[in-house]
């Protein structure tokens, strides 16, 4: 009896014990249970908020998405850029080639990032300025985060600077490529692109370069006419002969596959360059810039695809027929060049011609390469490698000033504005290029020795050859 009332107590109190823990445990359960519930609520609070926020932030995700994607493509066109220029020039020049495509885009972010997006898209008249880097600068595109517009522009100055590479080859001192290079993106492009597109004086005028046939395109074109007068020609490239005339010599490039390969590129890296300057794949388009019934930017980035395309085909067609008629063979090179003429020349206006009209630039621009290439070469004799000072000069003059042809009538583009707008950038940089070309000629020298470019760069610019 003892015994069992003994385990009786011993019972009771383990049971008392556990319904204590059992107790303690629900207290703490309910304890828990609150403060998840507390925390849901905060959570649910803040993901309110954060939706809010959302909501009334004008940047748009999409928009975002599509602008980044056509950086991506328009940085694509440097390796273009390269094999167009490294094809067309000899074998003993190319490591200086890639070298110095790599350092128009390098040293060129660096420095567009210190000082020329602020020039470029500032407040100011004749040129912009809200202090170095880009945190002063106002959004000049709202629906896009700065960033995003910010290495959208930084792919197009580079895009400028690269162009001049081309009119220079085989014969420039890489120290003070890099020094012109430099001065190109921080100041003489980024100034002239504040007239167009940083809200400038040109801009008010009603000066339309949608996506830079003059501001970018023009403008290299013309600072590589100036580079190529004060660089003088290649050894052997012209040569008087008996009839008392000075003659060109062919000087052939080492690759036309990497060339074409380059156009290739090139014309694909555009479809971010033309359709990507929408900066917008979603709402409705400003009236007042579009025009030919196009209501929403898919349906203008669609548009800017195809005009984009037309023009770069027929500029190739244009090309064949005039070579073949002219010289008898028709010639892949200029083919080429026609591909970049009609893409150079609808670039301007792609937002706001007809897929005709496209077809008439794209052929136009073709001729007036065309046509250009042997004039400097055979009249002016002035030696340009890649046709740059041609394909992006002079197709991007004609271009800028078709646009005030053919542009939609409810658009109100004028053909003497267009003009004007592309003397000024011509003028600008063709001028800014001279200064600067001259005053490296003079201070350190601009071109290599002639040992030096008869043996080739890589080797004594940089120790290192491309090919061995």
């Amino acid at each position: 009896m003892k015994r069992f009332i003994k385990h009786l107590i011993k019972l009771s109190g383990i049971l008392a014990f556990s319904a204590g823990i059992l107790m303690a445990g629900s207290a703490m359960a309910q304890d828990s249970v609150a403060a998840v519930s507390d925390s849901a609520a905060v959570i649910a609070e803040a993901s309110a908020d954060a939706v809010v926020e959302e909501a009334s932030s004008p940047i748009n995700a999409v928009d975002t998405i599509w602008v980044l994607l056509a950086a991506m493509l328009v940085f694509f066109m440097q390796p273009g850029f390269a094999l167009v220029e490294a094809g067309m020039t000899r074998t003993k020049n190319t490591a200086n080639i890639l070298m110095k495509n790599f350092m128009d885009f390098s040293a060129g972010s660096i420095i567009y990032w210190l000082c020329g997006f602020s020039l470029m898209f500032g407040a100011g008249a004749f040129m912009g300025w809200d202090g170095f880097g880009i945190g002063g600068v106002e959004n000049p595109c709202e629906n896009l985060p700065k960033e995003g517009y910010f290495i959208f522009q930084t792919v197009f100055c580079a895009t400028a600077a690269t162009i001049v590479s081309g009119a220079m080859a085989e014969r420039t001192k890489f120290s003070m490529y890099i020094v012109y290079s430099i001065i190109i993106s921080a100041f003489i492009y980024p100034i002239q692109g504040h007239w167009s597109w940083g809200g400038g004086w040109l801009s008010e005028m009603g000066f339309h370069d949608f996506a830079g046939s003059a501001v970018v395109h023009s403008c290299g074109g013309f600072l590589a006419l100036a580079g190529a007068i004060v660089l003088g020609p290649r050894l052997g490239k012209y040569s008087k002969h008996a009839d008392g005339k000075m003659h060109s010599n062919a000087i052939p490039g080492h690759s036309l596959t990497l060339a074409a390969l380059g156009v290739w590129i090139l014309w694909m890296g555009w479809f971010g360059f033309n359709p990507g300057s929408t900066v917008a794949a979603t709402g409705t388009v400003d009236p007042d810039c579009y025009g030919g019934g196009i209501l929403d930017n898919m349906s203008a980035t669609a548009h800017i695809f195809v005009t984009t395309n037309i023009a770069a085909a027929v500029g190739a067609v244009t090309a064949l027929v005039y070579t073949w008629i002219v010289y008898g063979k028709p010639s892949l090179s200029m083919v080429c060049n026609g591909i970049l003429a009609g893409l150079v020349g609808i670039t301007a206006g792609c937002d706001c011609v007809s897929i005709g009209a496209a077809a008439i630039i794209g052929l136009i621009a073709s001729v007036v390469m065309c046509f250009s290439v042997n004039f400097f070469d055979t009249k002016l004799h002035i030696d340009d490698p890649v046709g740059a000072i041609s394909v992006h000069g002079m197709a991007g003059f004609t271009g800028t000033v078709l646009t005030g042809v053919f542009a939609f009538e409810e658009c109100g583009y004028s053909v003497l504005t267009q003009l004007i707008g592309e003397l000024a950038i011509a003028g600008w940089s063709f001028g800014c290029g001279l200064i600067v070309f001259l005053a490296i000629k003079y201070i350190h020298g601009l071109r290599v020795e002639s040992r030096i470019e008869e043996e080739g760069l890589d080797i004594y610019e940089h120790g290192e050859s491309a090919y061995n």
